[in-house]
């Protein structure tokens, strides 16, 4: 977590009179660009980090700082808390734990105003144990072998270098290097089945997981695709929870509800237009209205 990273990077800074880029970089397993956009980080929060030139070069702070409770509030402490207990709500981690029991030490404020719980209704311990091996996996550097299932039931075993957790929209995913395919894939953990660590080491790639490389297949231009869908009323209170009122227009006559939106055309597009049953009808593009008809025929054929 990059949360965790800036707190511990300040506290060998503060330890430490001189420390290289690199040496971070190898000790967080990220990018020296990486670390340098943390310093401007810690920087901006009124840490004087200043960097070294020459043979002796490196990073370190400014001569006499000293790191002052006051550097944060009670409520930006408190803020900080609330991230950490949220993510902890997911997985069992030591080092969060850790931190938080820290950082509440510090802050006078016990009350909290608002809690994220990011795990489902009724709990769902097996996803907690997964997160966790995939956790314990990408800390070790072991790669990873599991069944995926794609979402047309097809199952693919699937062996992958680990980098990243990554929760999405709701969803827990991971983001590795898959050597199946020889290129990095985001992986739905719900559709991972049999996970497990094996023995083979990998070397981290070079990747910056603050661009949110996984959003790059989404907003590429030639996987966009514009709909024209008309809704009834009766689901106009779910239809407003996912998009604003600046994208629907309303039929007064008809009592239909028209939007336009974008978004990739591909398996997850067309179970997100089928989850609203009889209730939404494509008007355009033909070949996507075409293609929900051929699959609600072939729904009807299995149950006919």
């Amino acid at each position: 977590m990059k949360l965790d990273r800036l707190l511990a990077m300040t506290m060998i800074l503060i330890n430490r009179e001189r420390v290289r880029a690199q040496e971070l970089a190898e000790t967080f397993n990220v990018s020296v660009r990486t670390i340098y956009r943390d310093i401007d980080t810690l920087c901006q929060a009124g840490i004087p980090v200043i960097t070294f030139q020459g043979t002796n070069g490196g990073i370190g702070l400014m001569e006499g700082y000293r790191l002052d409770k006051n550097i944060l509030t009670d409520e930006e402490l408190q803020a900080i808390a609330i991230a950490l207990k949220s993510v902890s709500t997911s997985y069992d981690d030591t080092n969060t734990k850790s931190v938080l029991e820290k950082i509440t030490s510090l802050t006078e404020q016990n009350q909290e105003s608002i809690f994220i719980d990011f795990s489902p209704w009724g709990g769902n311990p097996l996803l907690k144990k997964k997160i966790s091996l995939l956790k314990e996996a990408i800390t070790a550097t072991n790669c990873v072998n599991f069944c995926y299932l794609k979402p047309n039931g097809e199952k693919m075993d699937r062996e992958v270098e680990p980098h990243t957790l990554v929760l999405k929209g709701r969803s827990w995913y991971l983001y590795g290097y898959c050597l199946n395919r020889n290129d990095f894939r985001l992986f739905k953990l719900t559709r991972m089945k049999n996970v497990c660590m094996n023995e083979k080491k990998f070397v981290r790639r070079e990747i910056q997981l603050a661009e949110s490389p996984w959003d790059l297949d989404w907003y590429d231009p030639k996987n966009i695709v514009s709909l024209k869908i008309i809704f009834d009323e009766s689901i106009r209170r779910s239809m407003d929870e996912m998009f604003e009122d600046e994208q629907m227009t309303i039929d007064h006559k008809t009592g239909k509800c028209q939007i336009i939106i974008e978004m990739p055309e591909n398996d997850w597009m067309y179970g997100f237009l089928l989850s609203f049953l009889d209730n939404v009808e494509v008007v355009e593009p033909m070949r996507v209205r075409n293609r929900l008809k051929q699959l609600s025929q072939n729904i009807y054929r299995k149950y006919k």
